[in-house]
């Protein structure tokens, strides 16, 4: 069974940080590229950042661009996302996502004083 589990949101103070992780199982978790996406309260979803199969290319969107950054541990099979200088306009659902083939349930990131 293919599973996605984001950990590592939560309420946080504009200007703080957060680390997300995403643990794949059930699948050859090196062998895909990995986003995350993310879906603030009332919009659409939103592409913040991807990482290839091997780790060595990143993208990422202009919106946070220079404050978050994605890495994978392939021996851990498992995706990260520090987030730093958190805005309140930072505020949604995360989730990460397998070449779009696989999801997880999301983890909550509220920025907020």
């Amino acid at each position: 069974e293919v599973q996605l589990v984001e950990s590592g949101g939560g309420l946080v103070q504009p200007g703080g940080s957060l680390r997300l992780s995403c643990a794949a199982s059930g699948f050859t978790f090196s062998s895909y590229a990995m986003s995350w996406v993310r879906q603030a309260p009332g919009k659409g979803l939103e592409w913040v950042s991807a990482i290839n199969s091997g780790g060595g290319s990143t993208s990422y969107a202009d919106s946070v661009k220079g404050r978050f950054t994605i890495s994978r541990d392939n021996a851990k099979n498992t995706l990260y996302l520090q987030m730093n200088s958190l805005k309140p306009e930072d505020t949604a659902v995360y989730y990460c996502s397998a070449r779009g083939d696989y999801w997880g349930q999301g983890t909550q990131v509220t920025v907020s004083s």
